[in-house]
């Protein structure tokens, strides 16, 4: 595969799905914060910004590239499986259909779908770790945009009408479709008591929601709607470090986690001839790759991509599910549904275990070991197509950062390739010809995940998801 031997310092910036999430980032870069202080404000700030994608209640995993001693670092602040405590056990769970291209999917949410959250104890290793902005700092951004709630972009609000049975259950309705009608792009979204709660973060730390003030209110609000959350699960609760799995693009290098849907094996899989291959000929090859089993989810997920001046980088996705519906009473949190997620329960989720998932935030070192490209998706079992397909887009066929994560995509469930409009009708039937049964969509949609990225080619966000990208 013939690949530039050195993409060159590339240019500092953030790469979000909301515009609001962005700036924050960005602002805390131009106060001399590093990466992982800018990931950080960023995530922060998704949680007042992007709630119908995540939250302070959910999970996720970063990873950071230190540009100084070339070193990279997986994270898993993911949800952990609650009932250590032993005297509860959880009730039933409600069930919400979803509507997901055109066809129902059934959901469970309220309390016994609530785990164990991770966000505010991965923000905080994060800052310990590599921040050099004080604590208070970074939750700033967040706390002003909770003051004044943010305009929901058109992308968001179609996730919105998509999870409305989940979102807008409950407690949710009274935020997500005030006066019975539910938010459209353009409207005010606003979570009242979510700046006391970022006021209350920015005082006592991630200890607040563990050890602190809301952890016994979170363990009655849970176990009142039916949960089995209990005050040894949310004590015990440990942000880890998790081996970086490794393979080779071309002449570049593919540093991330060991997610659920394999991505970085997946890389190492594909032909080093990849870039020689004809279009219709690389597609085929990447839809044997790229094929995917079961059912598909919505996967309600959102990621932050950060770059500093000196090269570091540090990507962070964080999820919710489609939200418990579970609410933290006068604060604006809902607590994530992970354990009424179908395509995440295994058989080995014991109390006190880490739930797996297919986020996989990443980096690419180039052979002079400088950083090429940050990158994570949304997108559930879609992930690694996106990410894959970016990657591809940046580093093989030179693209710059906004055409390689706008141009279509397609993503294989079983024997279908299920494709965006505007993928190549010589790439189509040449997949057709090869087996392959083809379901074209009618329009770009966040079904293909939601990119953000920077490096080389710039910043930029997924269009499905009305992302952006901003550099310093």
């Amino acid at each position: 595969m013939e690949t530039s031997p050195r993409m060159g310092r590339i240019a500092a910036g953030v790469a979000a799905s909301h515009p609001a999430t962005a700036l924050a980032g960005l602002r805390i870069l131009r106060d001399g914060g590093t990466a992982a202080d800018a990931a950080v404000a960023a995530v922060l700030a998704t949680c007042a910004t992007e709630t119908v994608y995540t939250g302070l209640g959910g999970g996720g995993f970063a990873t950071y590239f230190d540009a100084a001693s070339g070193e990279v670092t997986c994270l898993d602040f993911f949800v952990s499986v609650p009932g250590t405590d032993g005297d509860r056990l959880p009730g039933p769970m409600v069930a919400v259909d979803v509507f997901f291209g055109g066809v129902p999917q059934v959901y469970s949410i309220g309390g016994a779908s609530v785990a164990v959250p991770g966000v505010p104890a991965g923000c905080g290793e994060v800052h310990r770790r590599w921040g050099r902005l004080p604590w208070e700092a970074l939750v700033a951004p967040a706390y002003e945009l909770a003051t004044t709630g943010v305009v929901m972009p058109p992308a968001h609000a179609r996730t919105l009408a998509a999870c409305a049975p989940a979102l807008a259950h409950g407690d949710g309705a009274a935020i997500y479709a005030p006066g019975g009608q539910l938010l459209r792009g353009g409207d005010r979204l606003f979570h009242p008591g979510l700046a006391g709660a970022f006021e209350a973060l920015a005082a006592d730390g991630p200890a607040l929601f563990y050890t602190g003030a809301y952890a016994a209110l979170m363990v009655d609000t849970v176990r009142a709607a039916g949960g089995a959350l209990g005050p040894m699960d949310l004590a015990a609760y440990r942000v880890l470090e998790t081996p970086v799995d490794h393979a080779a693009l071309g002449s570049f290098r593919v540093r991330a986690r060991h997610d659920l849907n394999r991505t970085v094996d997946t890389i190492a899989a594909l032909p080093a001839s990849l870039s020689e291959l004809s279009r219709p000929e690389r597609a085929v090859t990447l839809a044997a790759a790229l094929r995917d089993r079961g059912r598909q989810k919505i996967g309600d997920t959102t990621n932050v991509s950060v770059v500093d001046a000196e090269g570091n980088a540090c990507v962070i996705t964080t999820t919710l599910g489609l939200g418990a519906a579970v609410w933290l009473p006068g604060l604006g949190i809902n607590l994530n549904s992970m354990l009424g997620e179908g395509e995440l329960i295994t058989g080995d989720l014991a109390p006190g275990r880490r739930m797996s998932s297919n986020m996989c935030p990443l980096v690419v070192i180039d052979s002079n070991g400088d950083l090429a490209v940050a990158v994570g998706s949304a997108g559930a079992s879609r992930i690694r197509t996106a990410l894959i397909d970016t990657l591809i887009g940046v580093l093989v066929d030179g693209l710059d950062m906004s055409a390689a994560i706008a141009r279509p995509r397609f993503h294989v469930v079983d024997d279908t390739v299920h494709a965006e409009p505007g993928c190549s009708r010589d790439e189509l039937d040449a997949l057709v010809e090869a087996g392959w049964r083809i379901h074209e969509w009618a329009e770009i949609n966040h079904y293909f995940g939601g990119v953000t990225a920077v490096g080389a080619g710039g910043a930029a966000g997924d269009p499905r998801r009305d992302g952006v990208g901003l550099l310093l």
